[in-house]
This record gives C-alpha cells, sequence and structure tokens, in this order.
C-alpha cells in the first residue's frame, strides 16, 4: 500500500494551492503516495485560474473521511465553506479560520493513524492566532500535539545541508536567556538520533555554531562558549554524541567549513536560517524527534507573488518526497531492530597462563 499523505492548505490568500496544486498533479506523485488535501476544491479552483493550462481544472475526488482516500486519485477533504473569502495576496481573519480548520482535521486523522504523515502548506503565524491556537508556527503546535518541547527539533534539510535550531521562533532579546547546557546537550542527542534514523547516516558528526561573535573571543565578547556552550559539547559528547565546536556563524559558513560536518546545531532561528536560505531556497524544513514525520517548504505565504503563477513548488515537492523517503528509513529500521540477535555473555577463560615474556625456566646455577 502506498503511505497516504496528509496535505494542509495553508492560508488560502498565499501560494499555499499555487505549490500545491503545480506539486501533486506531477504524473509521479501518485506513483509513490497517495495525496490527501485538506482544504476546499472550490478555492482550490479559484487559485488554479492564473496557473497553466494542466492546473486550471484540478481533478480529484471528494471524501469526507480518510479512512475512504482511494488510491491512485488526489483525494480532498473539505474543511471550510466553499464560499470562504478569498483576498489573494492579502491577510484576513477569515484565511486563519481556514488555515487552522484544515490542520486540526489532518491532525486529529494523523492521531487516529487515518494517513502516515503530514505536509504543511505555508500559514500566517498571526492571523491563525485564536483561543485554540496561541502558538509561535507549526512546529510548536504539533509538538504539543505529538510529543514534549524535550523531543522536538526544527530542522532545515537540503542536499547542501542540514541545519538544526536550540531555539526557535524566539525574539532575539529572549535568546540568551534559553541557552542551557541542558537545552544544548538534549538538542543534540535529538539530532544525532534524527541523523542515524531518518537520514541513514551512522555517526553523524555535528558542527555547534557559538552564540556571540569570534565564540565570544575568549570571553572578551560573552561567557556563554565557555560557560554554557563548550560544557554542553563535551557533555554530549561523553553521551556518545560526535559534536564538535562552538564555531563562529560567519567564518565557518565563509569558509565553507560547514561541508566537514554532516548537520549543524545553531543558537537561533535567523543564524542557521540565513545561511541556509541563502545557499538553497528549496530546503524542506522538518520537525525531528516526534513519533510522526511532518515536512514543509521552506518558506512562508508569499503574498507577494500569490495569484501570479510566479511561485516555485520546489520546495513543497521537495518536502512532499522527503515525508515518503523518512517513512520509508523508519519502517527499515523498525524491521532490521525488531528481533536483534542476542549477545553473548563474554567467556572468561580462568585457566593459568604465563606473560610473553615470562622465563619458561628459572632453573639456573649461580657462579
Amino acid at each position: 500500500m502506498k503511505p497516504i499523505i496528509a496535505i494542509t492548505a495553508g492560508d488560502i490568500n498565499g501560494v499555499s494551492y499555487e505549490i500545491i496544486l503545480k506539486t501533486i498533479f506531477h504524473p509521479h506523485v501518485l506513483e509513490v503516495c497517495t495525496p490527501v488535501v485538506y482544504g476546499n476544491v472550490a478555492i482550490a479552483k479559484q487559485h488554479a485560474q492564473v496557473l497553466d493550462e494542466e492546473y486550471r481544472t484540478p481533478q480529484g475526488v471528494i471524501i469526507n473521511d480518510a479512512r475512504k482516500v482511494q488510491e491512485g486519485k488526489v483525494n480532498v477533504i473539505t474543511c471550510y465553506p466553499d464560499d470562504t473569502p478569498l483576498n489573494i495576496g492579502q491577510s484576513t481573519p477569515e484565511a486563519g479560520k481556514a488555515s487552522l480548520a484544515s490542520l486540526r482535521r489532518a491532525c486529529a486523522d494523523l492521531q487516529q493513524g487515518y494517513v502516515h504523515a503530514l505536509v504543511t502548506a505555508p500559514i500566517n503565524k498571526s492571523n491563525i492566532q485564536c483561543d485554540e491556537f496561541k502558538y509561535s508556527g507549526h512546529t510548536e503546535y504539533l509538538t504539543h500535539l505529538f510529543g514534549t518541547s524535550e523531543r522536538s527539533l526544527m530542522m532545515m534539510v537540503s542536499d547542501l545541508l542540514k541545519v538544526a535550531l536550540v531555539t526557535n521562533h524566539v525574539p532575539i532579546t529572549g535568546v540568551a536567556n534559553d541557552i542551557t547546557v541542558e537545552r544544548i546537550v538534549n538538542k543534540l542527542s535529538i539530532l544525532n538520533e534524527a541523523l542515524k534514523n531518518d537520514f541513514t547516516i551512522r555517526q553523524p558528526r555535528i558542527a555547534v555554531l557559538s552564540l556571540n561573535p569570534h565564540a565570544g573571543d575568549g570571553g572578551l565578547l560573552g561567557k556563554e562558549e565557555q560557560e554554557i556552550i563548550i560544557p554542553a559539547i563535551n557533555e554530549a559528547n561523553k553521551q556518545g554524541v560526535l559534536a564538535f565546536g562552538p564555531y563562529s556563524s560567519d567564518g565557518f559558513f565563509g569558509s565553507g567549513h560547514f561541508s566537514h560536518f554532516d548537520a549543524i546545531l545553531a543558537m537561533y532561528h535567523d543564524q542557521g536560517l540565513i545561511p541556509f536560505k541563502s545557499m538553497d531556497m528549496s530546503g524542506v524544513n522538518f520537525t525531528a524527534g516526534l513519533n510522526i514525520v511532518r515536512t514543509s517548504p521552506d518558506h512562508g505565504v508569499a503574498y507577494d507573488l500569490a495569484g501570479k503563477n510566479q511561485a516555485s513548488p520546489q520546495s513543497f515537492s521537495n518536502a512532499l518526497y522527503m515525508a515518503i523517503e523518512v517513512l520509508k528509513q523508519r519502517a527499515l529500521n523498525k524491521e532490521i531492530n525488531a528481533n536483534p540477535l542476542p549477545v553473548p555473555e563474554p567467556q572468561v577463560d580462568t585457566r593459568e597462563f604465563r606473560s610473553f615474556s615470562e622465563p619458561k625456566s628459572t632453573n639456573f646455577k649461580a657462579n
């Protein structure tokens, strides 16, 4: 059976529907998965009018229950009314409500096991705020539903590099207070396990970035490196994680030193995401550490591109295929480790033995 992938439609006034349509109607998609779009066909058709001919009449089957998905077709679950007002390129309360309705329905089906993975199209973090959603983004919301803050990690993934964050959507004024030895060690542990289990890297090497300019310059520009980050790296090493650093981010990325590592742990959002997106805007946002698979494109709602047929679907497409690949990898790891061979007890030979340097005989005569 092909994996069933839940796709949330995101902000209806942004580029979400455009990148979804451009991705799921590629002929190869139905060969590798069964997509279920949580949104509205009528809204999708309005967005499709400005797209190329092959996307103007979206073909799919409308279902009301994820247990009734039809393989070989694009399935759509209606999450909000056909007359939900569209104001393309603008943030509206109605768009926020539609985003949340889509996300909640998809997550409910994911919790029940009706779908196997979640790919989220971009939301507006502001207009989605309400009594039911008081989170700074998808990552925090999904962590609340499917894990804990101690077992969640925001990662950006591309063919070129993988960047994870100690702090996610935290104001820059609050970053230093959130940097602790325990938090860094925990994030390194999650990252190490994700690299092994989700990306098949058996002995990952992880670079840890500094917090302060020039890695604190021996304490002149800040003491977090000496008092927090270096002790955290040492503790992670004791736990078997191959972590190195701390590295000053400007020289680390500018010199190309990042290419020597399998992943990078940045202290805060822009420190990691600016270099990542500067190198590749088609990467994937992956929430590591959870018991579910969730991916997303590495960009936002892009109101300035909405309704113009100018949005690239590459990042969203990569997110979809990565979700499928991580599902396969986790299943493979589970199968491999299901019945491990027992480790035999060490056999100790208690017979007398001599050291090779011991003389065979002490039978001699003194002069």
